[in-house]
């Protein structure tokens, strides 16, 4: 009886390890944009997201409504820094600050994760709508510049406030409201 041994020669497994090895090489920076880029849209569509909700929100139930940043998911903490969170509230007192009378809290955005850094240019921490869906209390074409560990200008995102209430999204460069992204 004669058998052949059946299998991989030395040479085919190491040619099939640097094909795989090419791959990779050439697939990871595409997968490390695919991931930056969906992290960094996610960041800012949160705030969007909240931030239209605040203001659909003020419009419907006429009364003024407040997005401000929160480290602890219940009360403003002053800080313009909203990669720490922030939390959106029914404010009729108008005054930025989470009372008794105005629980529960209607959303809560928690810290994020990473080192990305999400910081208003005029040092905004509480934007407020009121009744007829105005941002009130903050300076016109407040940028609150979204960027990421690597302050690689590639991935600096930008959201734009203005006083009617308009909410723009931008890309680093980018003019919003007269303002540059950056």
């Amino acid at each position: 009886m004669d058998t052949k041994a059946t299998g991989f020669t030395l040479l085919e497994l190491l040619m099939a390890i640097a094909v795989a090895a090419i791959i990779m090489a050439l697939a990871m920076p595409s997968f490390r944009y695919v991931t930056n880029s969906n992290r960094i849209a996610g960041e800012i569509n949160g705030l969007l997201g909240d931030l239209q909700f605040a203001r659909a929100e003020a419009i419907k139930e006429g009364r003024t409504v407040t997005a401000c940043v929160s480290q602890d998911g219940a009360s403003c903490s002053g800080a313009t820094s909203w990669e720490n969170g922030w939390i959106v509230f029914s404010d009729p007192a108008n005054v930025g600050v989470v009372d008794a009378n105005e629980l529960p809290v209607l959303r809560v955005q928690s810290t994020f994760s990473g080192g990305d850094t999400f910081a208003a240019s005029n040092g905004v921490a509480v934007i407020t709508f009121n009744r007829e869906g105005y941002a009130i209390g903050i300076p016109n074409g407040t940028l609150i510049a979204l960027h990421d560990s690597t302050a690689n200008s590639n991935w600096t995102r930008c959201l734009s406030v203005n006083l009617s209430g308009l909410l723009v999204s931008a890309k680093s460069g980018q003019i919003v409201n007269g303002a540059t992204c950056n």
